[in-house]
């Protein structure tokens, strides 16, 4: 197979999962708003059943509804009917994936699923299927074309079932107004935790550079160069009144013959940007892109606290 070959191939499986997303939103109807209702109205949890390819397809619908909300629990199909029904409660709201909507080990469950839930919803690709026929409400998931070429492989069907999935997820985000702060708590960790909750004070320097106005340029160079910002801060009767950076002592360096007499007043960059600790480190990133600096001078209720770095910042993710 040559590379045109390869390349049709790939376009031609990825149109016909379009395809089949596009008669998936033109076949929304009332069920999807009553399932939406169904699940957001419940006392309990959601708890999401599926087997073989339909039960990767139910854990990625569990974890987004986890993420953003929805209180959400997966249930596969074989091990349920071995002990693991417990899980469901009366309170709880079943949804049942599977394309053929006659697995076996899904009809078996059909009268468990109904009698100790509060409702079953369906997602099917066959609404007059056991399960179409058993469930309270019935989400179709028909497609007229596997992606596969054998069109028998899970592809365009799996697609439709996650995008579907998806669809819930974002219209109960909605109805719960849930925003980036709610998501912020379930994702402590990992860049996407740190960009939504890290604080400054995460991020500052150990090092703690400053100087008063009154001291020497040799005093200023020895605490630019031990800062590893190439910066320090000046400090007067605990106020800042200003930093001065290696930047600063260069361009001093050309303009003064004699520097023996030279102060850190003389030098000193005055209003510097500011942010305080508590501030979210995201803000922090802002403010260095905003006005094309290296660093910023951190705070505690006004008061010096420590400096943070824009490289720091990217090295941790934070953007």
């Amino acid at each position: 197979m040559d590379p045109k070959e390869i390349m049709a191939n790939a376009r031609l499986a990825i149109d016909t999962e379009i395809n089949e997303l596009t008669n998936l939103r033109n076949r929304l109807s009332d069920a999807f708003i009553k399932s939406v209702l169904t699940i957001n109205e419940s006392k309990g949890k959601l708890i999401v059943v599926g087997i073989g390819k339909s039960a990767h397809v139910a854990n990625k619908i569990v974890a987004t509804l986890n993420s953003t909300g929805t209180p959400s629990q997966f249930l596969h199909a074989a091990e349920a009917i071995h002990g693991d029904l417990g899980v469901v409660q009366k309170q709880d709201v079943v949804l049942c994936i599977s394309y053929s909507g006659n697995s076996p080990e899904i009809v078996n469950l059909l009268p468990f699923l109904k009698e100790y839930s509060a409702a079953l919803i369906g997602m099917t690709g066959n609404p007059e299927s056991k399960l179409g026929k058993a469930a309270d409400i019935v989400l179709n998931t028909h497609v007229d074309k596997e992606a596969c070429p054998n069109k028998l492989a899970p592809t365009s069907s799996t697609t439709v079932q996650m995008a579907l999935g998806d669809a819930l997820a974002v219209c109960l985000m909605e109805l719960k107004d849930f925003k980036d702060t709610d998501f912020a708590k379930f994702h402590p960790g990992g860049i996407l935790g740190k960009n939504l909750t890290a604080k400054v004070e995460q991020f500052v320097s150990q090092n703690k550079p400053e100087v008063s106005p009154e001291s020497g340029i040799k005093d200023v160079i020895i605490s630019v160069s031990a800062s590893k910002h190439g910066i320090t801060v000046v400090i007067e009767k605990e106020e800042i009144v200003g930093v001065i950076t290696d930047g600063d002592i260069r361009r001093m360096l050309m303009n003064q013959d004699d520097i023996k007499n030279v102060k850190a007043a003389d030098i000193i960059s005055r209003n510097p940007k500011t942010i305080d600790k508590n501030k979210l480190a995201k803000e922090a990133m802002q403010m260095l892109k905003q006005y094309n600096i290296g660093q910023l001078i951190v705070t505690d209720e006004g008061q010096y606290y420590g400096i943070i770095d824009i490289h720091t910042l990217l090295d941790e993710g934070i953007n």
